[in-house]
């Protein structure tokens, strides 16, 4: 039975069989999305819980999605999984506060030599800022890569709280000026990063490649691509910081 036929049984039909099959057709998906976030939270959460709270995010976007809308249904699906994930990660609030203080001097560093400099300054300069040695620094900074995806994915989901591919929510003006003045500036701020934390930015959110697949095509190593990925959040959400 092809997909078409099982979204027209389930929904026209309400046959739960046809849903049943759905969401095991679209496990694959919730795979993908919570294979890149496990990669991303190095390991601090079991990938079995991500993919669990995913499936949770399929379940709805299932039952919530109009298969009679022109919208691709995997488009539609990575939102509420991706978001489902998201959302239980931030009410674990597993990240120790210590690492949020030591994201929060990084972040003040950057936006201090930012204003100085803009987009374009080096690691020691940072370090300097923070009085730390280098190696001191990229220790901080690997320590707090975590809690840089967590503090981006809340930043941005608090100020486009709407779902753009919801069948259900209404939008406001003010709410297509928002999204649209994010998805600007964040475009804005990638293609003013000095170019290696640009590669790195584009090759892990457009591209959609593992931290290792980065390494190899940088030549550089894991750590290292962290350390950028890490940096070029801080970037961007200073950016956001300035919106809202």
């Amino acid at each position: 039975m092809t997909n078409e036929q099982l979204w027209i049984n389930y929904k026209e039909l309400n046959d739960k069989a046809a849903k049943d099959e759905l969401i095991i057709h679209y496990v694959a998906l919730v795979k993908i999305i919570a294979g890149r976030l496990y990669s991303s939270y190095n390991a601090h959460i079991e990938y079995d819980d991500l993919l669990s709270y995913g499936i949770i995010g399929l379940i709805d976007a299932i039952d919530k999605f109009d298969h009679k809308k022109q919208i691709k249904f995997e488009t539609y699906a990575n939102i509420r999984i991706r978001g489902a994930i998201i959302d239980q990660i931030r009410h674990m609030d597993w990240i120790p506060r210590s690492t949020r203080q030591k994201y929060k001097k990084i972040e003040e560093a950057i936006q201090k030599l930012q204003k100085i400099h803009g987009s374009e300054f080096t690691d020691e300069q940072i370090a300097e800022e923070l009085n730390l040695t280098l190696d001191e620094y990229s220790r901080m900074l690997g320590e707090a890569t975590t809690y840089s995806i967590v503090s981006l994915e809340e930043k941005i989901e608090d100020n486009m709280s709407f779902d753009i591919a919801s069948d259900t929510v209404e939008f406001q003006p003010e709410d297509r000026f928002v999204e649209k003045e994010v998805k600007k500036i964040l475009a804005s701020t990638i293609e003013k990063l000095p170019e290696k934390e640009m590669r790195v930015m584009q090759l892990y959110y457009y591209s959609e490649l593992t931290y290792k697949e980065i390494a190899e095509i940088l030549s550089i190593s894991e750590s290292r691509v962290s350390q950028i990925h890490t940096k070029a959040i801080s970037k961007l959400k200073l950016s956001l910081n300035n919106l809202f």
